[in-house]
Protein backbone atom coordinates (compact mmCIF):
# COMPACT_ATOMS: atom_id res chain seq x y z
CA UNK A 1 0.00 0.00 0.00
CA UNK A 2 1.31 3.45 -0.92
CA UNK A 3 0.04 6.76 0.36
CA UNK A 4 0.77 10.01 -1.44
CA UNK A 5 0.00 13.35 0.19
CA UNK A 6 -0.38 16.79 -1.28
CA UNK A 7 -1.48 20.24 -0.24
CA UNK A 8 1.01 21.45 2.32
CA UNK A 9 2.59 24.88 2.16
CA UNK A 10 3.29 28.18 3.84
CA UNK A 11 0.38 30.33 4.96
CA UNK A 12 -0.28 33.14 7.39
CA UNK A 13 -2.07 32.61 10.66
CA UNK A 14 -5.82 32.57 10.14
CA UNK A 15 -5.60 31.17 6.64
CA UNK A 16 -6.75 27.79 5.34
CA UNK A 17 -5.12 24.80 3.69
CA UNK A 18 -6.45 21.52 2.37
CA UNK A 19 -4.44 18.33 2.54
CA UNK A 20 -5.21 15.36 0.33
CA UNK A 21 -3.99 11.78 0.34
CA UNK A 22 -4.51 8.94 -2.10
CA UNK A 23 -3.93 5.33 -1.21
CA UNK A 24 -3.08 2.68 -3.79
CA UNK A 25 -2.40 -1.03 -3.70
CA UNK A 26 -4.29 -3.87 -2.05
CA UNK A 27 -6.55 -2.17 0.47
CA UNK A 28 -9.21 -3.82 2.59
CA UNK A 29 -12.51 -1.97 2.83
CA UNK A 30 -12.52 -2.04 6.63
CA UNK A 31 -9.88 0.51 7.53
CA UNK A 32 -9.33 3.82 9.22
CA UNK A 33 -7.58 6.69 7.47
CA UNK A 34 -6.28 9.80 9.07
CA UNK A 35 -3.75 12.52 9.58
CA UNK A 36 -0.96 12.79 12.11
CA UNK A 37 1.56 15.53 12.60
CA UNK A 38 5.01 15.92 14.01
CA UNK A 39 6.60 19.19 15.00
CA UNK A 40 10.39 19.49 15.42
CA UNK A 41 11.55 17.81 18.61
CA UNK A 42 8.10 16.44 19.40
CA UNK A 43 6.37 13.11 19.01
CA UNK A 44 3.99 12.32 16.21
CA UNK A 45 0.42 13.01 17.32
CA UNK A 46 -2.98 12.16 15.93
CA UNK A 47 -4.79 15.09 14.34
CA UNK A 48 -7.89 13.45 12.90
CA UNK A 49 -9.02 10.01 11.82
CA UNK A 50 -12.04 8.74 9.96
CA UNK A 51 -13.41 5.23 9.84
CA UNK A 52 -14.71 3.66 6.65
CA UNK A 53 -18.26 4.40 7.82
CA UNK A 54 -17.37 8.12 7.85
CA UNK A 55 -17.26 8.61 11.61
CA UNK A 56 -14.53 11.14 12.48
CA UNK A 57 -12.32 11.60 15.50
CA UNK A 58 -10.41 14.81 16.21
CA UNK A 59 -7.70 15.95 18.55
CA UNK A 60 -9.03 18.57 20.95
CA UNK A 61 -6.61 21.14 19.57
CA UNK A 62 -8.20 21.10 16.10
CA UNK A 63 -11.88 20.57 16.87
CA UNK A 64 -13.99 23.19 15.16
CA UNK A 65 -11.15 24.19 12.82
CA UNK A 66 -10.26 21.02 10.91
CA UNK A 67 -12.59 18.74 8.99
CA UNK A 68 -11.63 15.28 7.76
CA UNK A 69 -13.41 13.50 4.93
CA UNK A 70 -12.89 10.44 2.78
CA UNK A 71 -13.99 8.91 -0.49
CA UNK A 72 -14.03 5.14 -0.16
CA UNK A 73 -14.45 4.58 -3.88
CA UNK A 74 -11.28 6.54 -4.61
CA UNK A 75 -9.32 5.55 -1.49
CA UNK A 76 -8.72 9.16 -0.65
CA UNK A 77 -8.78 11.16 2.55
CA UNK A 78 -8.71 14.91 2.85
CA UNK A 79 -8.35 17.39 5.67
CA UNK A 80 -9.62 20.93 5.46
CA UNK A 81 -7.69 23.10 7.88
CA UNK A 82 -9.17 26.49 8.74
CA UNK A 83 -8.07 29.26 11.08
CA UNK A 84 -4.53 27.92 11.08
CA UNK A 85 -2.35 28.83 14.03
CA UNK A 86 1.39 28.98 14.50
CA UNK A 87 1.18 25.86 16.65
CA UNK A 88 -0.25 23.91 13.69
CA UNK A 89 3.14 24.07 12.02
CA UNK A 90 4.39 20.53 11.52
CA UNK A 91 4.97 17.78 9.03
CA UNK A 92 1.61 16.15 8.37
CA UNK A 93 1.45 12.45 7.61
CA UNK A 94 -1.37 10.51 6.04
CA UNK A 95 -2.02 7.10 7.57
CA UNK A 96 -4.10 4.06 6.81
CA UNK A 97 -4.74 1.35 9.39
CA UNK A 98 -6.27 -1.91 8.25
CA UNK A 99 -8.74 -3.89 10.36
CA UNK A 100 -6.04 -6.40 11.29
CA UNK A 101 -3.70 -3.68 12.54
CA UNK A 102 -1.39 -3.23 9.59
CA UNK A 103 -0.51 0.44 9.17
CA UNK A 104 0.84 2.44 6.27
CA UNK A 105 2.19 5.97 6.13
CA UNK A 106 2.78 8.65 3.57
CA UNK A 107 6.02 10.53 3.17
CA UNK A 108 4.71 13.64 4.91
CA UNK A 109 3.92 17.16 3.79
CA UNK A 110 5.13 20.33 5.47
CA UNK A 111 2.66 22.87 6.81
CA UNK A 112 4.14 26.16 7.94
CA UNK A 113 2.08 28.91 9.54
CA UNK A 114 3.60 32.34 9.95
CA UNK A 115 2.31 34.59 12.70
Amino acid sequence: VQLVESGGGLVQAGASLRLSCTASGTIFSDNTMGWYRQAPGKQRDMVATIANDGSPNYADSVKGRFTISRDNAKNTVAQQMNILKAEDKAVYYCALVEWYGGDYWGQGTQVTVSS
